[in-house]
Parts: structure tokens; sequence; C-alpha cells
């Protein structure tokens, strides 16, 4: 459970999330483990909406995200129903029947088939799900359905976090106004496959389920597979978005339709947003760290290149002690694995360079370089070759706030 303490990263704010045509939600304290607080939330859709989704690889995953995935390519999705506080996993067919369980519930209340329930669980792993007090609960959450509940969605679905976290855009497709709102929860067990992380995202566009997805995967790979805060991936990580078909623009059926660059950019700058919230609450977080990788063979190798650095422990616990000692950046560029020039390597924080063409920077004052260190926004700039490939990834310090959480995480 939470920290108690809101981190000192945290937005000054939770942001205002407009209703999105087609979409309702209702959230309630249904106590799966937590006292006194939201822990169970249902978002409900119009018929016909389409769904995308990206899930953890972990072969460990969780009952929810097996039923999600066997339910996706159908493309359709009437309702999500989530809860916080126990993430059913590792419990057998004890564990399946407690998601069935629920899409049935569920199913029965909005009417609809069950296959168009998903179901998404998180919080500790290992234990029984108490799911009766998940489907006696369903017929409050239906009563209370409304467009504008959006923000208790993600207070519920919160477990160590200390901040709630939310992001919209307003974009166009074909001049036509389209809305995406979206949530999402995550402090630890934050490494790309996503984490102890899930994002929910709405819009009211009309995309087929196929384009949906093709447009989701991209904005994945640079939003929540962009960010780490402890290296570990978890059991129980899930992207959804849905879009209802309420907005009456012309439906493309091509990914690169120039109508759609609006609205792509929209999707990745919402999941962007949230997907820095995340580190942001990164448990026991003091810095948050922005790593931009150039010159890399692609972009994939850029992104393989900056995770490296950002899940390194000792360029973390450097950074928390605020010490640019960029050998431990050499050291985690090397262990990726990926093609890099050697004699073109690079080094910048916060826009002073500190080592150039492969070397250290001849009489380098380190006071402008320990000044960028203090603040709570530290930037890394590393170069690698000339080639094409660039990559941005976001991380946070660690500290012995991270230790402290964890220690006592089921207490």
């Amino acid at each position: 459970m939470s920290s108690g303490a809101r981190s000192p990263l945290a937005p000054d704010r939770f942001p205002p999330l407009p209703p999105v045509a087609g979409a309702r939600f209702a959230a309630l304290a249904a106590e799966i483990r937590y006292r006194g607080r939201p822990d169970l939330a249902l978002l409900a859709f119009d018929a016909d909406t389409a769904v995308a989704g990206v899930f953890t690889r972990s072969r460990t995953a969780g009952h929810p995200v097996l039923w999600c995935r066997r339910i996706l390519p159908r493309g359709r999705a009437r309702a999500l129903i989530v809860n916080a506080g126990n993430a059913n996993v590792f419990r057998g067919a004890e564990g399946d029947a407690a998601v069935a369980a629920e899409a049935r519930a569920v199913a029965a209340a909005l009417d609809c088939a069950e296959a168009e329930v998903f179901v998404a669980s998180t919080g500790v792993i290992g234990e029984r799900l108490p799911v009766e007090r998940i489907t006696g609960r369903v017929g409050e959450l239906v009563a209370g359905l409304r467009a504008d509940a959006l923000p208790e969605v993600a207070r519920a679905i919160m477990t160590t976090d200390t901040f709630p976290k939310g992001a919209s855009a307003r974009s166009a497709i074909d001049g036509v106004p389209v809305t995406i709102a979206g949530v999402a929860k995550g402090s630890g067990m934050i490494a790309p496959d996503m984490a102890t992380m899930l994002a929910f995202l709405v819009t009211d566009a009309r995309l087929p389920a196929p384009l949906l997805q093709a447009l989701l995967e991209p904005a994945v790979a640079r939003s929540f597979n962009s960010i780490t805060v402890d290296g570990d991936t978890s059991t129980s990580d899930t992207v959804l978005l849905f879009a209802t078909g309420r907005a009456a623009h012309p439906v493309p059926r091509d990914p690169g339709d120039p109508r759609l660059a609006d609205f792509r950019g929209a999707l990745e700058a919402v999941a962007g947003d949230l997907a820095r919230q995340i580190v942001r609450d990164g448990e026991g977080a003091q810095k948050f760290v922005t790593i931009r990788v150039t010159g890399a063979v692609d972009e994939r190798s850029a992104r393989r290149i900056g995770l490296a650095i950002a899940n390194s422990p000792l360029v973390k616990t450097a950074i928390a002690g605020e010490d640019a000692n960029w050998g431990r950046i050499v050291m985690a560029v090397g262990k990726a694995g990926e093609p890099i020039d050697p004699g073109r390597l690079a080094i910048a924080f916060g826009g002073r360079v500190v080592a150039r063409d492969g070397r250290a920077v001849a009489e380098l004052d380190e006071a402008p370089v320990a000044e960028h260190l203090r603040g709570a926004e530290v930037e890394i700039a590393v170069t690698v070759g000339d080639g094409p490939g660039a990559a941005t990834v976001w991380t946070c310090d660690l500290t012995h706030g991270y230790i402290d959480i964890n220690a006592s995480y089921r207490s």
C-alpha cells in the first residue's frame, strides 16, 4: 500500500478529465485488501466499442492478463472491471475461475457477452482473490456509473502509488473533434514490458480494432515501454485502449492514413504523460531522470541502450548521491550489448559535456554539473555513434525509501 507521503516529484494537481462519449465509470470500496478507500472500479462502454491491448510478456502472467489475451482478438468491449490490493496471480484453476466469475457477473448486469468484459487486478501476488467481494458489488457499480467518474477510477486502482494519475488530449480526425482520456497506476516493479502498471485509455474515435491495435503498439513503445523504476517486470502489466466510436468522422482503415496524424500524436502524448507520472511516483524517488540516446543504429537499439543506463543500480544510486560518475554510464552502455562506436561516445549532464570522442573532457569544471544534479530534474544525453537511431527513456533515482516501502509491502 502507499507509503503515505506524496512523491516530491508529483504534479501539483490531478488534471481535469473531459467526459468521453459512450463511456461511463464507477468506483467503490470493496475492502479487497485496503480499508477506508476505493479499491474496485468499473468502466462501461456503449455497444460496438473497439478495444486494443498490450500486456506483460512475463511467463508468470496473472489470471486477468491470461483472460484479456484470450478475448482481445474479438476486438469488442463493453466493460472493464479492475481491483487493487490483490493481483490474482499464480493461483491455478482457482484464479481462472475468479476471473470468469467477475466477467460473468458484469456481463449479466450489463446484458452483454462475457467475452466483452475485460478484467484487471493489481496488488499482492500469490494470495487468494476474495472474488465474492467483487461479484457482490457489481450491481452497485453499475447503478453508480457516471460519465464524469474517471478520476475516481484513477484513485481506486492505486497500490503503492502516492498520487492518482490521469491525462487527456483533444485531437481531430478529418476535421472532426476527438477526445482521449486515460488513467494509470504504477510506482514500483516498473520495467519495460510494462510493470506493476495498469493504464486504461478511452476515446470516442471511430476506429476498428485492428487499426486501434496498430496505433497503440508504437505509442506504448515510446511511453510505457520506455520507463523504468527498478528493473522488475510485473505479472500484471495491462494497457487497454477503448474506442467507443461516437465521433462522427469517416473511418480510416490504414494506420498510415494522414488523417490520423493528429490522433496519433495525441495518443502518444497521453500515454507518455501517464508513463512519466508513473516514474515521478517511483517508490522512494527524489529525482526524475530523462535519458536521451542518439547515434545508435536504430531506434530500438537506442532504447535498449537508454534502458540499460536507466536500469543500472550504480547509475541510479550515483544520481541519488548527486555524483556525476559518468564512468557508470560508460559501463551501462557497454553492457547493453548494442553496436556502438567507442571513439564517438559522448556524455552530458544537463547540457554540460563531461566526455566526448571516447574520453573525458580535459580540465572539466564540475561545478555546473554538480549544480544540475542537485536539482529534482536530471537530464543525461549520450551519443554512441553516428547512426540515425535515437530514443528517450525516463527513470528515477534509487534511494533508501525504495527499501523501506518494499520491505513492508504485505503489511
